[in-house]
């Protein structure tokens, strides 16, 4: 299922989440720019890379755990960046308006440091780098699962179009995030190109601290 748009009404402009998805655009196109060793590089110093945490790599200097908030901005492909930001541009208004801008922006970035420390916990000895905005967006799709459950995302499910409940939407995708996640925990010797624990990691968090970032908390239930 493709999400399209979703139905819920924003009443403000969404300036962090367009922040947050002009940063992640810049850095990519930054980064296709060099020459392909500068960018592997880059994508070592600042990606997450779990084995630096864990006394297993020697070559790589410690950052003062920075990587665990650099790395949300940082993405390897157009088709990594764009389903990301895709994500970020439906959901990510209704959230910020809820929120209010600086909240909104210290909710995704505590959100995103959580889902990375997840991902490191299960994985310490993964030797490349952990990069992408899925985690902290991930945080964001919870808190729209609690906020606006009964709201409508209009999805393409090839070849027809359907518009249902936000929570059954989301409620498959953490399904699909935990399948992928256990499987790859059971069977060692999958091959492993998606940050699965990050993004349940990142939605744990928005779940449970989203409530105190909304700026009328009497709306929580």
């Amino acid at each position: 299922m493709i999400p399209i748009r979703d139905t819920a009404p924003c009443n403000s402009t969404p300036y962090v989440t367009w922040l947050i998805m002009a940063i992640c655009i810049g850095v990519f196109i930054g980064m296709k720019s060099m020459p392909n060793q500068m960018a592997i590089s880059l994508l070592h110093q600042y990606g997450m890379v779990p084995a630096r945490y864990s006394g297993v790599l020697d070559n790589l200097p410690f950052d003062g755990y920075l990587s665990f908030v650099t790395n949300l901005f940082l993405h390897a492909t157009w088709t990594h960046l764009v389903v990301n930001m895709w994500f970020m541009w439906i959901f990510g208004d209704n959230i910020e308006d809820r929120m209010g801008h600086l909240p909104f922006l210290a909710f995704y970035l505590i959100c995103g440091v959580f889902a990375t420390l997840l991902q490191w916990y299960f994985d310490p000895t993964l030797e490349i780098p952990v990069i992408g905005a899925s985690g902290a967006i991930a945080s964001v799709l919870a808190a729209y699962f609690f906020l606006y459950p009964m709201e409508r995302v209009v999805v393409f499910f090839p070849p027809m179009i359907f518009h249902v409940p936000a929570i059954a939407f989301l409620g498959v995708w953490v399904l699909l995030q935990l399948n992928n996640a256990t499987t790859a925990m059971i069977f060692k010797d999958t091959p492993i190109n998606v940050a699965w624990w990050a993004h349940l990691g990142g939605f744990v968090a928005g779940g449970v601290l989203y409530r105190w970032f909304i700026k009328n908390k009497n709306e929580v239930f």
